[in-house]
This record gives C-alpha cells, sequence and structure tokens, in this order.
C-alpha cells in the first residue's frame, strides 16, 4: 500500500476510534470550559498579561491530556497488528495530523469559549491572537505527539512523558507568550513575523526528528 492510503486509513482509523468513544474531546472539553469557569469566579476580571498567560496555562494541560493518549492507551496487540500493515513514517504522520486536527479544534472552541467568558480589551488584535492560538496548538501536537511515542516504549509512561517533554515544550511557550503579547498590546503586524517563521521552523524540525527516530521506536 503507498504511504498516502496507509496515512489515510490510520487517520481515517484515529476518527472512527475518537467518535466512538469520544474520551479526548468531551474530556478536554469539559476540561478546559470548567478550568475557565472557576478562573472567572476567582478573578472576575484581569488584566492583559493575566489575561495572556491564563490562556496559555489552560491550553498547555489541555494538549497534555488530549494527546498524551495518542500511543499510551493502545494496547501491544494493536500496535502489533498496525505494525504487520503500515509503515512506522505512515503510523507517525498519521498521528500528527490527527493530533493536529484535534488540537486545532480544541484550541478554536477554548478561545471562543475563553473569549466570552473573558472579554479581551479593545486595542487587543485578535485575528493575530487566533493565529498564534492555531500556531500554538500546532506546534503542542507536534511535540507531543513525538514526546509520546518515546514514552510509550518505557515503563510508568505518563511520567517520562512530563519529564521528556517539559524542556522541549518550554521554548515553544516562550516564543508564543511573545507572540500573543505583541497582539495583545496591539502592535504591527509586521513585528511578529520572526515569531510566526520561529514557530513555522520548530514544526517542520518537530516533524522531520519524528519521522528520523520513531521508525527505530517502533521496531521495537
Amino acid at each position: 500500500m503507498q504511504l498516502a492510503q496507509q496515512v489515510k486509513h490510520l487517520v481515517k482509523k484515529e476518527f472512527v476510534l475518537e467518535w466512538r468513544s469520544k474520551y479526548a474531546l468531551n474530556g478536554v472539553l469539559l476540561y478546559v470550559v470548567s478550568t475557565v469557569f472557576v478562573c472567572y469566579l476567582s478573578f472576575k476580571v484581569v488584566d492583559k498579561l493575566t489575561w495572556n498567560a491564563l490562556f496559555w496555562i489552560i491550553m498547555l494541560f489541555a494538549s497534555i491530556n488530549a494527546i498524551a493518549k495518542s500511543f499510551l492507551q493502545e494496547s501491544k496487540g494493536r500496535q502489533l497488528y498496525i505494525y504487520t500493515l503500515a509503515s512506522p513514517v505512515a503510523v507517525i504522520i498519521a498521528k500528527t495530523i490527527y493530533n493536529s486536527i484535534l488540537m486545532m479544534l480544541i484550541s478554536i472552541i477554548a478561545f471562543a469559549f475563553y473569549s466570552l467568558v473573558f472579554k479581551p480589551e479593545a486595542d487587543i488584535d485578535i485575528l493575530m491572537y487566533f493565529t498564534a492560538t492555531v500556531l500554538g496548538s500546532l506546534s503542542f501536537s507536534t511535540v507531543f505527539t513525538m514526546v509520546s511515542a518515546i514514552a510509550s516504549k518505557a515503563g510508568n509512561g505518563g511520567m517520562l512523558m512530563a519529564i521528556l517533554s517539559f524542556p522541549v515544550i518550554i521554548p515553544v511557550l516562550i516564543v508564543l507568550i511573545k507572540l500573543t503579547k505583541n497582539a495583545v498590546d496591539g502592535l504591527d503586524r509586521s513585528v511578529s513575523l520572526d515569531e510566526i517563521g520561529l514557530m513555522l521552523v520548530v514544526n517542520v524540525l518537530v516533524v522531520t526528528v519524528s519521522l528520523l527516530l520513531f521508525p527505530y521506536l517502533w521496531r521495537d
């Protein structure tokens, strides 16, 4: 089977499994809505910097909850079955595509609900902030998919995933916070081009590393 066909069928498999259980989407949406509501009850009104920081704290933990299950919840029997049918490159590409779509959907819903509860100030560039949110969801999905694949091959994968992802995700968060701060401050969009380019480069590098490393992990 061609690589594109394998990826297509594996992505379809991910969506079918998610549609049957709705575990990730419902669980993460419940987490996002409840966390935003608790923050609202606690703060009522927040300044721009706190508004930005709260959103990314919520999105960071939501992405971990959504993507950690990518490889960790799959049984050894299912992994062996997929191993006999598809190439490891197709598996990691399909997982990354599915997690990216899932995270973008969660990010859009979370941003809409967060903006509804904590109304942003008038000078915030909403379009640029939304763009940064989409880029951030892509970065979270690529990084956590790779880390989930590594952690699934070791015992106590949940703890290992948290340890491995921390040094990788912190630089991404720093760039994202700087990018969204530019949007919150209402700066000209040309100021944020460097951060946008850096986020795209990070995504490309993480995907490339995943494609290179995953075949060796999959072999085990």
